[in-house]
């Protein structure tokens, strides 16, 4: 990944996690209950700046006359980093 745009890289690892969770969602519609199902459905949260404010996730920066709410919420699941790292693969082809 030497010579190429940071936006391409980024667009292209977000759109294979997007993809990724889309594809894990529907195989848990599919998939009869158990573990299997539980194995691509249980997902893990990072919430950005839960530590900084008071609601989980969001960064609440109050000046009196206007209110500021930054939040940032990553929630991954097997099927998702599964597309990331396809399209992480993919991408090593495109120059």
């Amino acid at each position: 990944m030497k010579n190429r745009d940071i936006s391409l890289i980024a667009i292209g690892l977000l759109s294979g996690a997007i993809i990724g969770g889309v594809l894990g969602n529907l195989m848990g519609w599919m998939l009869p209950e158990g573990v299997v199902k539980d194995f691509f459905l249980t997902s893990f949260e990072l919430d950005i700046g839960s530590s900084l404010g008071d609601e989980k996730g969001v960064v609440v920066i109050d000046l009196k006359i206007i209110t500021l709410k930054f939040g940032l919420a990553l929630s991954l699941n097997f099927t998702s980093v599964m597309g990331l790292a396809i399209a992480y693969y993919i991408l090593r082809f495109f120059r």
